[in-house]
């Protein structure tokens, strides 16, 4: 008896020490993380602008004028010559806020819009996590607060805008897709209609397809649905933003009305074409003229060039099995040949540099199996193993121009160094400081378009569809 009751204070001791253990492990991951967000917090005020929530004041100030019984599209800011410039549905859905202070406002859509980019993170950086047996929660606190430092979304957050919320519902279509795909094994036993349609993936589509009601430029996503053969996916999509823009036809018939017979085509209403903030190409093409406003054809056959570059590249992507960069290209697509792109548009630099990284990563590891196999085959007199018998520096530097690229576009978007050298024609020529003035100046949307014809897909990474092509991709083929 007393051994048995010393065994059993033993196993209890050691259960004591293991919880002590993990306890005081969640306790520095938890200090590391909030380390990481302070420092988030002082680079944002670092390289960040002076915020006040000057988009939302304008969201705010146009949907109680129009609850108030004027006319949507009439508003106009106080002290600016800006208005609404969304279309009706997006007014409603903003349409509770005329309830709530400006600030609060401001608040609750910062709030909810971080909320919104740890979810998405925690969806991208799964399959990751689990294969390299790190811990989700604690991978995904570091990537928020280091993302949110980034110019795309501090200028999000700062300004008051939507963006994150338009991405997770575009990333909200990637996650139904991998669902769909695994033919919704994840919910094929779970009780409950919704959850079970939930986990089928049988909505995908309903993301983009609201996404694109708010804002036009998600439409290159059904472009993309529609050469990768994603037919009924796109079809859900198309009829969403069919079925929503009808909605608010039958809801708010003046504005809607107003809306499309007018307001869409005032592009004047959002800005110059040359100002700085504008990363597209076709502010770039008007910077690099030092013209108010951008050089049409010459705008238009590049932005050709490009779309066709993307979608060919996304397509590629997918069909390798990384649906995932696929989505990246896209949306990193639609931000180059849109003639406006703020820069807290340019929220698709997120997934890129996690593409980036991962790639790094993946390409490390498989340098490492195959010099251990090298390594192995080097203990007896025949031939390397597969005859590979790479350098000794192999398993070390593969992968490094991978992480020094991800690395690198980080910094660009942390520093984001285009404000110093912001300049407003006709007052200050765009070529003020010189050459190296204007590639600063330009330096986001050559990054983007770099990104577009040259980011990297992942054999067999997260593929989102099912054939027999994905289901002989190689055990090896994940790591490359």
């Amino acid at each position: 008896m007393p051994t048995i009751v010393g065994s059993g204070l033993d196993r209890l001791a050691t259960v004591r020490r293991a919880t002590r253990g993990i306890e005081r492990r969640t306790v520095v991951r938890i200090g590391i993380v909030t380390a990481v967000a302070y420092a988030a917090w002082l680079a944002i005020g670092l390289f960040g602008r002076p915020y006040n929530f000057f988009d939302m004041k304008i969201y705010h100030g146009a949907v109680v004028w129009w609850a108030s019984g004027h006319d949507l599209y009439d508003f106009i800011a106080p002290t600016t010559t800006l208005g609404f410039t969304y279309p009706p549905f997006a007014a409603l859905a903003m349409l509770p806020m005329a309830y709530l202070p400006v600030a609060a406002a401001g608040w609750v859509n910062a709030v909810g819009s971080i909320a919104a980019l740890a979810v998405v993170l925690a969806a991208l950086l799964r399959p990751i996590v689990e294969r390299l047996g790190w811990s989700l929660w604690f991978t995904v606190g570091i990537a928020t607060a280091m993302f949110v430092a980034l110019e795309p979304i501090r200028e999000t957050l700062g300004y008051g805008q939507v963006n994150l919320l338009l991405f997770a519902l575009v990333m909200a279509d990637l996650i139904g897709l991998r669902w769909r795909s695994r033919r919704g094994t994840h919910g094929r036993h779970t009780d409950g209609v919704l959850l079970r349609f939930l986990y089928s993936g049988s909505w995908a589509g309903l993301g983009i397809g609201l996404a694109t009601a708010v804002k036009l430029t998600p439409a290159l996503f059904v472009v993309y649905l529609l050469v990768t053969r994603q037919w009924r996916v796109a079809a859900t999509a198309v009829g969403t933003t069919i079925g929503v823009t009808l909605g608010a036809f039958a809801l708010v018939g003046p504005e809607s009305r107003a809306y499309f017979a007018g307001v869409l085509w005032q592009t004047e209403r959002v800005g110059a074409a040359d100002m700085t903030p504008n990363q597209s190409l076709a502010g770039l093409l008007a910077r690099l003229y030092d013209s108010i406003e951008t050089p049409g054809l010459l705008w238009l056959s590049f932005s050709v060039l490009i779309l066709a570059l993307g979608l060919s590249r996304a397509a590629t992507a997918r069909a390798e099995g990384d649906e995932l960069t696929a989505f990246t290209l896209v949306g990193l697509t639609a931000n180059v040949i849109s003639p406006i792109s703020w820069t807290h548009h340019l929220v698709w630099v997120v997934p890129a540099v996690i593409v980036l990284a991962d790639a790094a990563i993946r390409r490390h590891e498989a340098s490492r199996g195959l010099a251990l196999r090298a390594a192995q085959s080097s203990a007896y007199k025949g031939p390397p193993v597969n005859g590979l018998r790479p350098p000794l520096w192999y398993p070390t530097l593969t992968g490094l121009r991978h992480a020094v690229a991800a690395a690198g576009l980080y910094l660009l978007f942390l520093v984001s160094p285009i404000w110093p050298y912001e300049h407003q024609l006709p007052e200050v020529s765009h070529y003020q400081d010189g050459l190296f003035g204007a590639l600063m100046e330009n330096s986001l949307a050559l990054a983007l378009i770099v990104l577009v014809a040259a980011l990297p897909w992942r054999p067999g990474a997260e593929p989102a569809f099912y054939t027999l092509r994905t289901a002989r991709v190689p055990a090896g083929a994940a790591r490359r």
